[in-house]
């Protein structure tokens, strides 16, 4: 591909263990447009997607490049948690000629949009009002379980969190849950909070509770499949999926905004939860939420989001970080 560079055109991408989202900004503090979406099991590499992208738009290559990415950023070479896509960010820069090359978590980008949503992306969900300038909490399920969050820096701006935190270990609290915390522990050795709260553990979750209840598990094979069964067939054991589902993220967002302090609130991003509409607002997710003993009044006042945005806000996000933002 022979393209000619721009100084000031960005390249923006944010890339899950499904989907690789792109999009261009013309400029810092430009509108993020062309945005396309990208399976990524089209694409052997990050590389053949990305030429895809530009190839597509025609607009030369870019002078910087900001990439949000589903997995731990940790040095030179990246290799994703949940697909198979692994390469050198020193190699992707070269190949591509590129001036700035600005690699992060996907939630560490989705953490630096959150003071920018506007409200009508977001849907309330329980508590009382944020406290303005003090910390965030950020979870969202997709392909995978993300956790990160926002903390002022004490000047005025904000430092995100980039960890790990949808693989500590499930807190299983009920009989139900402890038996699917078994099952997947003989399945995976460990049983993280990822585990339940993505697209494979709500397969997981209820293969695992079918078969203790003896039920043969048919055309369950897919997070839509196990979704269309409970809410619209009233599947016993696919709706007993969504709830453990929800009532888990609840105790793990729970955790999240008892370690932080998350008074300004905690926002629910991933593919999974809007996708559920209203019935998520019902479910056991903010019961499990409150539920922390002596300081359950402390999180009940605690508000907490639904991102329903239509565009990816890790996009703004990775926009951010390479304005510089931490």
């Amino acid at each position: 591909m022979s393209l000619t560079p721009s100084d000031t055109a960005r390249l923006l991408a944010d890339i899950g263990g499904t989907n690789a989202r792109f999009a261009w900004q013309a400029a810092p503090g430009a509108p993020i447009t062309d945005v396309q979406v990208l399976p990524g099991a089209q694409y052997p590499t990050l590389q053949a997607a990305m030429h895809a992208y530009l190839d597509g738009l025609g607009r030369g290559a870019p002078a910087a490049v900001a990439i949000a990415i589903a997995n731990p950023i940790t040095g030179d070479q990246v290799r994703m948690t949940n697909h198979d896509w692994a390469f050198s960010q020193s190699a992707v820069k070269a190949e591509f000629g590129l001036r700035t090359l600005r690699m992060l978590n996907d939630f560490t980008a989705l953490a630096l949009a959150l003071p920018d949503l506007p409200a009508d992306e977001l849907r309330q969900v329980g508590g009382g009002a944020a406290v303005p300038g003090v910390a965030m909490g950020l979870v969202g399920a997709g392909t995978g379980l993300g956790v990160s969050g926002l903390l002022p820096d004490g000047r005025g701006g904000w430092v995100p969190l980039e960890g790990e935190g949808g693989h500590v270990t499930l807190p299983a609290t009920t009989a139900r849950e402890r038996i699917v915390m078994d099952g997947l522990i003989r399945r995976y050795g460990h049983a993280s909070a990822e585990r339940v709260c993505c697209g494979q553990g709500l397969v997981d979750t209820c293969a695992i509770l079918c078969e203790a209840d003896g039920v043969t598990v048919q055309g369950l094979d897919s997070a839509s499949a196990v979704s269309a069964a409970a809410l619209k067939a009233g599947h016993p054991q696919a709706l007993e999926t969504l709830n453990i589902f929800c009532a888990m993220l609840g105790s793990v967002a729970g955790n999240l905004a008892l370690t932080l302090g998350a008074r300004g609130g905690v926002y629910v991003g991933g593919g999974i939860v809007p996708r559920l509409g209203a019935w998520f607002d019902s479910s056991p997710f903010r019961e499990r939420f409150d539920n922390k003993g002596r300081f359950t009044g402390l999180l009940q006042g605690m508000p907490v989001w639904v991102i329903t945005s239509a565009q990816s806000p890790a996009l703004l996000g990775a926009a951010r970080a390479l304005d510089g933002h931490r």
